[in-house]
């Protein structure tokens, strides 16, 4: 009897076996049919007068962007005895990329690309072509190639819009230079938002992705390109199983826009945002945290004109709900520049439609808010800070804004984020353009509360919740 149950068992367990093995995918026809349509590019950068391609990286922050962002240039040490004398050197850096039409168009990531004195496209029959770059969009990261061939194998587009959370997914690149690699996982979350990325809602899968993935397509299994891996999370420079896609129909748009004239037009608000927290959210009079607050508001800017200011919450843009921050940007840019739409804002305490006409996003600026550290030292006040007026030449800065430059930040303010450059702006919405006014504000606000505080940053601006400290 003890003999039969066995045998019973371990037929039991060979048939599940069986049954799970089932529904695993095969991956075989699909590396077989879509290989290849993905390319090897490869990337190379004079650098000019540098001793030590390094030197400029100081810090671990740098680095984490350095593996954050895989497929960057990695320049060689000069060799020879002593220290190196400055001179030119190559630099040289592989990618992925996939042809996107038979008389060879290639998508691939803008940083794979970028700054590149010169590209090479490797097919997989071993065929090397130089390319040219069409266009390039750093805010989605997607260029735009093309190689002087015809009759070139192409990929079929899928929609990202059907992929489901859990469903099978592959990619095809060169990881370290190993042409033609498959991997596989699944999709682990959709419309992820992720730091400085505002325009894009990744597609997070569980895929190996490494250093030379990037540029490369990811397929559902229909053999369809649902995205292009883009990112990675590691602190090794690894996969650690974290990996983002930019999703496929984003990249064609851009791409389509590129082949037209290399002019990407997006649609702008002229607003600065932030996440709103539950302290936030408290010192505003709202129920819960939902939308984007609105932190700044450009003079005369489309925002601006369509009566949206600072401290408005935005719930809703042109139909589409604003949960976080983060989805704002891209509600936005999906809007036509120059058509009217209509925007839901939490407004001192009261809902209220506006009517914000788009306009078209500005080039990328890298503008700083210049500084005047000084050297006295005015009084620390309630919440740790150590105000001065701004000289004209800061306040012209500033674009026609007024507030006061922080010299010093302690306290609940220096644990709240304030720190020293800052410029506030306004608490609860009330403008500071003096010493005085502030106080007197700030005077009003009770202990232990919890005020807002607007601050720029460079050129951004945010609200910072302070909790009030109790009177000495």
């Amino acid at each position: 009897m003890i003999k039969k149950l066995v045998t019973i068992s371990t037929l039991l367990l060979a048939l599940a076996g069986t049954a799970f093995a089932k529904e695993l995918p095969d991956f075989t026809e699909l590396a077989e049919k879509q290989g290849p349509s993905v390319v090897n590019i490869s990337v190379t950068q004079v650098v000019q007068g540098a001793g030590n391609p390094f030197g400029g990286m100081q810090d671990d922050e740098q680095f984490n962007e350095l593996f954050r962002r895989f497929g960057l240039p990695m320049p060689g040490m000069p060799r020879g005895q002593g220290q190196a004398p400055q001179q030119d050197y190559k630099s040289q850096s592989l990618g992925s990329g996939f042809i996107i039409s038979a008389d060879g168009y290639i998508l691939t990531n803008a940083h794979v690309v970028n700054e590149a004195d010169e590209v090479i496209v490797k097919l997989s029959d071993r065929r090397e072509y130089k390319a040219k770059i069409i266009g390039a969009d750093r805010r989605t990261d997607i260029a735009l190639l093309k190689i002087d061939a015809t009759g070139l194998p192409k990929v079929s587009i899928g929609d990202p819009n059907q992929l489901k959370v859990g469903e099978w997914v592959a990619a095809i690149g060169s990881p370290f230079g190993l042409e033609n690699t498959m991997t596989a996982g699944i999709v682990s979350a959709k419309g992820r938002a992720l730091p400085q990325e505002n325009f894009v809602p990744f597609i997070q899968t569980d895929v190996a992705i490494n250093p030379g993935n990037s540029g490369g397509p990811l397929f559902n299994l229909k053999g369809e390109v649902v995205g292009i891996n883009s990112q990675i999370y590691s602190r090794s420079g690894g996969s650690m199983g974290l990996s983002f896609a930019i999703p496929i129909d984003v990249a064609v748009d851009i791409s389509n826009q590129l082949k037209a004239g290399g002019k990407i037009s997006r649609g702008w608000l002229g607003v600065s945002i932030q996440e709103i927290t539950k302290e936030l959210a408290d010192s505003f009079g709202m129920k819960n945290n939902n939308g984007a607050l609105v932190a700044g508001v450009e003079k005369s800017g489309p925002a601006d004109k369509g009566g949206v200011e600072a401290g408005d919450v935005i719930l809703k843009f042109d139909g589409k709900a604003i949960n976080s921050s983060s989805d704002l940007p891209r509600a936005v840019g999906s809007v036509k520049p120059g058509k009217t739409v209509n925007a839901e804002v939490f407004h001192k305490g009261a809902l209220k439609t506006l009517s914000v006409t788009v306009g078209e996003a500005p080039s990328e600026k890298d503008d700083v808010l210049s500084q005047n550290k000084g050297t006295a030292k005015p009084e620390i006040n309630r919440i740790g800070l150590a105000l001065r007026e701004l000289t004209p030449q800061q306040k012209k800065s500033l674009n026609g804004k007024t507030g006061l430059l922080v010299t010093e930040s302690q306290g609940s303010a220096a644990l709240s984020g304030i720190r020293r450059g800052d410029v506030v702006l306004g608490i609860n919405n009330n403008e500071v353009p003096t010493i005085e006014r502030f106080n007197k504000v700030l005077a009003a606000i009770p202990n232990g509360k919890t005020v807002a505080v607007l601050v720029q940053r460079g050129d951004s601006t945010l609200y910072v919740p302070v909790k009030v400290a109790d009177a000495k």
